[in-house]
């Protein structure tokens, strides 16, 4: 009856004919029976849904019976129903998209249960489709109609099996793995070796002290770099593979790499953004063998001021294919390290040492002018043969991987004001400044101890922050620190980068695995070779690129979460039982999020703490009068459960009568 009424009062492309102002810009407490609203389905995975507006107004509830065929993640009009609970409740009129076209989960004999919490249950459609059997892990296409049913179209092995799981989440994100045939054909053609023609009009620098610094399993090598010290100074040289000269613009190559926008990494796998034979091979600088580059070029005076650059083409040979570990010992001055480094080339130490200096200089530069340094620690998974999880574990930050991080920086730095300065259409890595309502919630929480930071921040702002705390709350404020502020992203302007306090910055390092770097080092190449009108060339180029890698960088930050958080459960699967001191790493209403000293992490839900804890969201607290819990709290707990990628908490006995 309401879709009929909705017909009757004419469409446009699928919408409500009529001001914008009737269809989306009632806010919660204006809302009446009868509106239209416009929002995407969040599923409950139990029958029932919300609808989350798009103007930001307050959830809708929507029952089964009304959701008429929509599933989570839908974009969706619906008419408002009632104002009884929360913001109101509504029903489906019409599908504007469906954004979930299939379905992955585990067959019961009846249906799919999907590893997307929001989906519940889909009912199989038998007919046609591949055959599974009861436990199977498969991938279905969901079928238009209502009830919603589904096609399964892929087995994946059996429930619980790592290698099926990760594949589930692969299919589930839409992850691509094998290359279509044009890119394998495209990419048979591109020799394995630099030939003379191409070295023609480059700086040579194969003469120089260069060599790559990766971890120990890595395969493939898109930056090297090389310091040399000068009587008033540094010269600092950082290489990049130039993959620009092998993916030429709107190839089938090309094509691809816009579409995977960056190569995607599991503990046991990657699904590299080019075929191995780039990544690996003729794009990677490998060592001992000749490689195209894009160079820049940096002089520092004694205080690591920038005082010139060049930026060029170039052709390098890498003299060691070094470790961080490897660096780290012949920083420590193990001998055994500096002589594997001798034996390469004798002249590799003092270029680490002089690369040291100049490191030190620019950490301590970069400090000075208000650079947010949060230091969190990344966890490392450990995997076996078929797919079993040997051990989780936090990954020690060296100084070697800040040296290099430090190199980077400061090339994305110089090659970002170099082309922002002209003006040239480009992609540039973002930050903004943190959004007034995240830093109220910041001050809110900081508030406890008795700090805050101003309502419009300065990057020094939140680096004194983190230099004023006790090491006793710094992990726990970090983390609420680090949540206030702004996701980077990629754009054709130049904003700044406010986590780094950078005026200019893009990332220019990593073109094998990332598209914004390939995407600029095509523009640069243009200009160095004295192309003209650059904007009508690119101006449309920068904008697709910059959206595109935004979206599928997301995508794959969320799928790599998934794997880890799926990968440190299957580690605990024989662990339920056993007892551990863990850190509250955040607060909830549904309860508190402790990790354990590997990184794992769990929940203990509120409704086993007992005693009416209630949730403080201003001081982000869990508290019932007589205990409160805060991020940042010492626990005791218990491993009480393990499902798929969750891991359940509770609280230790003695820790309950605390």
């Amino acid at each position: 009856m309401y879709r009929n009424n909705f017909r009757k009062q004419g469409t446009n492309g699928g919408k409500p004919v009529g001001k914008k102002d009737d269809f989306n810009k009632r806010n919660k407490s204006s809302r009446r029976v009868g509106d239209y609203v416009e929002g995407k389905v969040q599923g409950s995975g139990k029958g029932f849904a919300f609808l989350i507006p798009s103007d930001g107004g307050e959830d809708l509830f929507i029952a089964a019976r009304d959701l008429f065929g929509a599933i989570h993640g839908d974009d969706v009009v619906a008419k408002v129903t009632g104002t009884r609970r929360g913001g109101g409740e509504c029903e489906v009129l019409k599908v504007l998209k469906r954004n979930v076209t299939d379905v992955v989960g585990v067959f019961d004999g009846f249906g799919v249960g999907s590893i997307e919490r929001g989906l519940g249950t889909v009912k199989v459609e038998f007919t046609g489709g591949v055959k599974a059997q009861k436990g199977d892990k498969v991938v279905a296409k969901i079928m238009d109609g209502s009830p919603v049913r589904c096609k399964i179209t892929e087995v994946l092995g059996k429930e619980g099996d790592t290698l099926a799981d990760i594949m589930g989440v692969i299919r589930s994100y839409k992850l691509r793995e094998d290359f279509p045939a044009a890119v394998i054909k495209e990419t048979a053609a591109i020799p394995d070796e630099v030939t003379d023609a191409e070295e023609k009009g480059r700086r040579d620098f194969r003469d120089d002290i260069v060599v790559t610094v990766d971890g120990a399993t890595s395969k493939d090598f898109d930056d090297a770099i090389s310091v040399v010290k000068k009587p008033n100074g540094y010269r600092l040289f950082v290489h990049i593979a130039d993959v620009a000269e092998y993916v030429k613009e709107n190839t089938p190559l090309d094509r691809e790499a816009i579409e995977r926008g960056t190569s995607v990494y599991f503990a046991d796998r990657v699904l590299p953004m080019l075929p191995e034979k780039l990544s690996n091979g003729i794009c990677s600088l490998n060592e001992g063998v000749d490689r195209l580059a894009m160079s820049c070029v940096m002089d520092f005076d004694g205080e690591g001021n920038i005082v010139s650059h060049e930026i060029c083409e170039g052709v390098i040979r890498s003299k060691a294919r070094m470790t961080y570990d490897w660096v780290e010992s012949i920083f420590a001055g193990e001998d055994e390290a500096i002589r594997r480094a001798d034996e390469k080339n004798v002249a590799i130490v003092p270029m680490l040492t002089a690369a040291k200096e100049l490191a030190e200089l620019l950490m301590k530069k970069r400090a000075a002018r208000g650079s947010v340094e949060f230091d969190i620690e990344e966890s490392e998974i450990v995997m076996g043969e078929n797919g079993k999880v040997l051990d989780v574990r936090k990954r020690a930050r060296l100084f070697s991987h800040k040296l290099i991080e430090e190199f980077m920086l400061a090339a994305n730095e110089t090659v970002a004001e170099h082309f922002a300065t002209r003006k040239a259409p480009f992609v540039y890595r973002v930050h903004e400044v943190p959004p007034l309502e995240k830093v109220e919630s910041l001050n809110d929480y900081l508030a406890a101890f008795g700090l805050s930071v101003p309502d419009k921040p300065a990057p020094e702002d939140y680096a004194r922050l983190i230099e004023s705390l006790d090491e006793s709350v710094k992990g726990a404020v970090n983390r609420v620190a680090l949540r206030s502020m702004s996701k980077a992203e990629y754009k054709p302007e130049c904003l700044g980068h406010f986590g780094l306090a950078a005026e200019y910055y893009c990332h220019f390092t990593s073109p094998i695995r990332r598209y914004p770097d390939l995407a600029i080092h095509r523009i640069i190449k243009y200009f160095l070779r004295g192309g003209a009108d650059a904007k009508k060339k690119f101006g449309a180029f920068v904008s697709e690129a910059s959206v595109k890698s935004s979206e599928r960088e997301k995508i794959a930050e969320e799928a790599e979460r998934k794997v880890d958080d799926l990968l440190k459960a299957k580690f605990m699967q024989d662990k339920i039982g056993e007892k551990y001191t863990a850190v509250v790493s955040g607060v909830t209403e549904w309860g508190l999020f402790c990790e354990l000293d590997n990184s794992v992490e769990g929940m203990i839900r509120v409704e086993t703490l007992g005693n009416n804890f209630k949730y403080d969201e201003k001081r982000m607290l869990l508290g019932n009068g007589v205990r409160a819990f805060r991020m940042g709290d010492s626990v005791k707990i218990r491993v009480e459960a393990v499902n798929y990628d969750r891991v359940s908490f509770v609280l230790d006995e003695d820790e309950s009568k605390r």
